[in-house]
């Protein structure tokens, strides 16, 4: 059984992966463990299961739940103006053609789980260079909100998707909301209850040691360790739990979470993960969505109405990859560590061959990414 889905990732060595790990659930129950390849190349450790990641924008997952867990006990709701709670964001610019101008329209929570706020992924700004200087290099989660707001928007709030820091916005209201630093919220809402033991948002500078190998490809297609080691860019600082992409976990940690998504009630109300994962983009949003057959909901890729794909979850940008597939009652973690990865615009291919192996269901117009664009690096 799953011979299919065997030779797909086994490919994926082929292109360039020094190694990876897969997992699938269904009914509860663990149905395939499969590894190969190397966990460290160079040194010819072979993978063994245990290895810590950096999971990138799987943190997204994690982030939006942690704040529709705030959202259920009432303390905000996804309509409020995001200023209620982060004062800076009360007068907002926006960068055009012609210039800079006043926003029209305010940013409301909603948005920054849809990633239509009108922020980017630009990490070398003005303001987060000058929030670097000014911390001595902490950068605290609730400071990375206020340097962020000090930037124009890229459009108006609610006219388009654009692949942003709204979810490293969204950590900083956890913490005001919460009142509670962003990752002890989690460790204390998510991570502790779920049995998430190697899981962390803040992991201490000095523990990246323990994370395996971070590779990166290079434009010519050649990979190699990277140069910063297992820290990266969108880590600001010591101070910064980054709500978009600084989680470090392991497979069988994730699954947990995954699996808590897709049984309901352990973290959220079953309404709630069905609002989460029912697509939320209006037409001229979608637009601007990458991938085709699926739509975003509030911090997933949902399935568009119509798709022959029963599944939501989301990517990271060393090559992790996550699907929940409830009407088929299984979950999937798949794990690598090599940053603009080969391999990152045939993930999806992931779930739709263990759909396929698992349920005999053949999907025949495969998720792709639309006009041939790049994957993101933070996807």
């Amino acid at each position: 059984m799953f011979e299919k889905t065997k030779a797909l990732c086994d490919s994926f060595l082929k292109m360039g992966v020094p190694g990876f790990d897969l997992m699938v659930y269904k009914d509860g129950q663990c149905v395939l463990r499969y590894m190969n390849g190397y966990a460290d190349r160079e040194n010819k450790i072979s993978m063994k299961g245990n290895e810590l990641y950096n999971i990138f924008s799987c943190s997204k997952p994690l982030t939006c739940v942690a704040a529709m867990q705030l959202c259920e006990k009432g303390m905000f709701r996804l309509e409020d103006k995001l200023s209620y709670y982060l004062p800076e964001y009360t007068h907002m610019n926006i960068q055009t053609a012609q210039g800079i101008r006043k926003a029209k329209r305010s940013i409301r929570i909603h948005n920054l789980f849809e990633m239509t706020a009108g922020f980017s992924y630009d990490i070398d700004t003005p303001s987060l260079n000058q929030l670097r200087i000014d911390s001595c290099g902490r950068c605290p989660t609730r400071e990375v909100a206020r340097a962020l707001a000090e930037e124009p928007l890229k459009f108006e709030p609610g006219t388009r998707f654009l692949y942003s820091l709204g979810h490293d916005v969204l950590a900083a209201l956890v913490e005001v909301v919460s009142g509670q630093p962003f990752a002890a919220y989690v460790k204390e809402h998510i991570f502790t209850p779920l049995g998430m033991s190697h899981s962390d948002f803040l992991l201490p500078m000095e523990d990246y040691k323990n994370i395996i190998p971070l590779y990166c490809c290079t434009q010519n297609g050649e990979i190699h360790l990277n140069p910063r080691g297992t820290t990266h860019v969108y880590r600001f600082g010591s101070d910064h739990a980054s709500g978009g992409a600084g989680c470090v976990s392991t497979v069988e940690d994730y699954m947990k979470f995954l699996e808590a998504l897709r049984e309901g009630e352990k973290l959220l109300k079953r309404e709630t993960v069905k609002l989460m994962t029912t697509q939320q983009l209006n037409c001229e949003q979608l637009e601007s969505f990458t991938m085709t057959t699926y739509g975003y909901g509030l911090g997933l890729r949902v399935p568009l109405e119509g798709s022959e794909c029963t599944d939501f979850g989301w990517g990271g940008a060393a090559g992790a990859y996550l699907a929940v597939d409830i009407p088929h009652n299984f979950c999937i973690f798949y794990a690598q560590h090599v940053l603009r990865s080969p391999v990152m615009a045939l993930r999806p291919r992931i779930y739709t061959t263990v759909l396929e192996d698992l349920t005999g269901i053949h999907v025949v117009n495969q998720p792709e990414f639309k006009n041939n664009t790049t994957v993101p690096i933070t996807y």
